[in-house]
């Protein structure tokens, strides 16, 4: 390489390297804790951070008029497209007891006046699937057309990743059988992650709709710089995530997972030794870099993720453990 080559290319990376962190985290403590920080500074000159990916908010509307939606740091329009399921048009604005769903892709997503979520470059899909987050499974089948609409235009809009944010803060041990089952197994199937908030109680016994369902994957929390399980928590636990609300646990996974399939990607790595299909593999690559964490409530011990101990085990930059 000749040197002004290199001169060049060595400037626009610590040009990448200053403004990566020169912006402020979204939520700077479940940043540091769960690894995305170490993510940014190692894997900078690496990621995309979500571009070309959309992630798809299913809850309670937004306001789409917010600046974190409506103005974007990014090169392209935060939001790509919207749709309400409820009312079957394209207008996802809150209605009746909504509010929940302006804010739900903050952590994941956002890229406005020198905030970032997770994969800050994303595009986010805003879908109103029912009218309160907090939620009645009478709401399945407005949540079903929602989910299904994502079956229909995915590759459309390049969907890769599904945010189920509403929670029906009851303590389910086991699965509720309703019409939204069979447009997750769809989305599974499709290789779409699809992930939901386990509640934010004290339950030890089960977990919220929709995450306790089998096609679902349900994301609990410890706190922010503690290792400590606390708000809903059972054996359908799937991952942990610091944050002081399991919806915003939730939110940093959607993202993380973004993250994950483009390395995943870019690398090629060989992912079906560790799953049957793309999300379940991400699932267990996040379950096995992560961080064991005991229960004493439920007496079981889960797994907190460190997303940049799994891109280590993707990028093949994993430390080996001492002979």
């Amino acid at each position: 390489m000749k040197p002004q080559t290199l001169a060049f290319t060595t400037s626009l990376l610590l040009l990448a390297a200053y403004t990566l962190s020169a912006a402020e985290p979204a939520d700077p403590v479940p940043f540091k804790h769960a690894g995305i920080l170490s993510v940014w500074e190692a894997y900078g000159d690496k990621l995309t951070f979500g571009k070309g990916q959309t992630l798809a908010l299913v809850d309670d509307g937004c306001k789409l008029s917010m600046p974190e939606w409506s103005m974007s740091d990014g090169e392209l329009p935060k939001v790509l497209v919207s749709y309400d399921s409820v009312d079957g048009d394209n207008d996802p604005k809150h209605e009746g007891k909504g509010y929940h769903g302006s804010t739900i892709g903050v952590p994941s997503s956002i890229n406005s006046k020198g905030k970032r979520g997770v994969a800050y470059n994303n595009q986010v899909a805003v879908i109103r699937g029912l009218e309160c987050c907090h939620c009645n499974i009478r709401d399945h089948q407005s949540l079903a057309a929602g989910l299904q609409w994502i079956v229909d235009h995915h590759q459309e809009y390049r969907i890769t990743t599904v945010n189920l944010a509403p929670v029906d803060d009851l303590e389910h041990d086991k699965p509720v059988p309703t019409d939204i089952d069979v447009k997750l197994k769809a989305l599974r199937d499709l290789g779409i992650w699809v992930s939901a908030p386990t509640g934010n109680h004290t339950f030890s016994k089960g977990i919220s709709w929709p995450a306790c369902q089998p096609g679902c994957f349900a994301i609990g929390a410890v706190k922010p710089g503690k290792d400590e399980v606390y708000l809903d928590r059972h054996a359908k636990v799937d991952l942990l995530v610091p944050a002081s609300a399991t919806s915003s646990s939730n939110a940093i996974a959607c993202g993380s997972v973004m993250l994950l399939r483009e390395a995943i990607d870019q690398t090629k790595y060989d992912w079906k030794q560790h799953g049957a299909n793309l999300p379940e593999a991400m699932l267990a690559i996040l379950k096995q870099t992560g961080t064991p964490v005991e229960d004493p409530a439920s007496k079981l011990t889960f797994r907190r993720m460190d997303l940049k101990a799994a891109l280590d085990l993707v990028y093949g930059t994993a430390k080996k453990p001492q002979p």
